[in-house]
């Protein structure tokens, strides 16, 4: 499993937490550092920050991956969408939460969204 990491890195103990959940070894985590100039348009920044993750147009549509969305909601949810167009769904995403009464504060992976699934149980609401 590779991750596209637009977050802070991940530790030993989280990368642990994911191969629990998903059942997989993690082969392989790409650290794409996020910064983003707020006085520029986001699109061209956030194409960017795909194409930093480096795959060709096979390995998006037939890579196993997980990404740990960037924390700003604007790059994140314009991320998703980018992300969508080159696979042609949506991607699995880890949720991390704060571990409770930590200090310093450290963070845990609560879970790992199958966003296509919620997607595609989202179209059953439909009216």
């Amino acid at each position: 499993m590779l991750i596209l990491n637009y977050a802070h890195p991940l530790t030993d103990e989280q990368r642990a937490q994911i191969e629990a959940l998903i059942g997989e070894r993690i082969t392989e985590v790409k650290h794409i550092k996020v910064h983003i100039n707020q006085a520029e348009p986001l699109l061209p920044q956030v194409v960017a920050l795909a194409d930093e993750a480096g795959l060709t147009g096979e390995e998006w549509s037939g890579r196993a991956l997980l990404v740990n969305p960037p924390s700003l909601n604007s790059v994140a949810v314009a991320l998703l969408a980018e992300l969508h167009g080159r696979m042609g769904y949506f991607p699995a995403c880890l949720r991390m939460r704060p571990v409770e009464g930590s200090i310093p504060p450290r963070y845990e992976v609560a879970e790992v969204l199958n966003l296509q699934a919620i997607r595609d149980e989202a179209r059953g609401r439909r009216d």
